[in-house]
């Protein structure tokens, strides 16, 4: 949402010609297939619906594109990937008996790799959108929106999207929370004061400043940023969340089972839970896995 990947903008995926959002999430509506997209025998583990040949090579290969924290990103002053994504990567990979093999890519060639066969799964807070469908499958994993942020301790006392009326509000520009600042001050009898910022941490500056009083920022972003300074305080509330999921090809459908139930037993085992509260997002869990559950 933010300049579509918070700290870098990411650009369509040109060499498929979709026009799809980077990250975020897609407002296009088709109808869901849920968990029932995918055909598991009830009492399969998901070991055992690993295919052959990836069974045979003992390797799963993931592509993400860091730069995205909390999902993605590397430990400081290494090239090691680290962040819910990764973390989420290696335990489907031990609940399918596979070693994890990471790779760092550029966003807009994820997908076509899936495609070219250079990695089995790309898991990068993609967006589970209907464009994107037409190449992959998605095992949704995550739902997250946009969150108000505001000065530790909440001084103006901001409780939801309907308090920023009549207020100075900073917004990253390009960026969907921009568009969700200003759908609500469409409905707002007192309009707010909008300004724009380059990003979300530029943005918070004007808040340090006293210039604004709050602003909107994807919600694990804006976990990680409260987390990192101690300044500020993030609202709960998800503002048009939507699914992220992780994309396969849509030749690999056996292989889509798979992972669709490793997600389902690290939910049931409580190991989904613990990973994402070690993140600080347990607020972006989904209660169950499903695929394709763009809605």
């Amino acid at each position: 949402m933010v300049s579509k990947r918070a700290l870098r903008i990411v650009v369509g995926l040109a060499t498929l010609s979709l026009a799809v959002t980077g990250c975020g999430r897609s407002t296009s509506g088709q109808t869901p297939q849920g968990a029932g997209g995918a055909s598991v025998a009830a009492d399969a583990k998901a070991a055992d619906l690993v295919p052959a040949a990836v069974k045979e090579k003992g390797v799963l290969r993931v592509a993400t594109a860091e730069g995205y924290p909390p999902m993605e990103m590397y430990k400081d002053g290494t090239q090691e990937l680290t962040g819910v994504d990764p973390d989420l990567a290696t335990a489907i990979a031990g609940r399918l008996g596979l070693k994890l093999e990471m790779t760092n890519a550029s966003f807009p060639g994820l997908i076509p790799g899936l495609q070219a066969d250079r990695w089995d799964l790309a898991m990068s807070s993609m967006s589970d959108t209907e464009e994107r469908r037409k190449a992959v499958d998605f095992v949704d994993y995550f739902q997250a929106g946009g969150s108000i942020m505001v000065a530790k301790g909440n001084p103006a006392g901001v409780k939801d999207l309907a308090d920023l009326c009549g207020r100075a509000v900073v917004l990253a520009k390009g960026s969907s929370n921009l568009a969700i600042g200003e759908k609500q001050n469409t409905s707002c009898a007192k309009k707010m004061t909008i300004s724009q910022s380059e990003d979300a941490p530029t943005g918070l500056l004007q808040i340090d400043a006293g210039r604004a009083v709050a602003t909107i920022v994807d919600y694990p972003v804006a976990k990680m940023l409260a987390q990192q300074s101690g300044k500020y305080d993030v609202l709960e509330a998800q503002y048009e969340a939507g699914p992220w999921g992780i994309a396969i090809d849509k030749r690999d459908s056996q292989l889509r089972d798979a992972v669709h139930k490793a997600l389902q037993e690290l939910i049931d085992s409580g190991d989904y839970t613990t990973l994402l509260e070690k993140w600080g997002v347990q607020g972006s869990a989904v209660k169950a896995a499903t695929v394709n559950d763009q809605k």
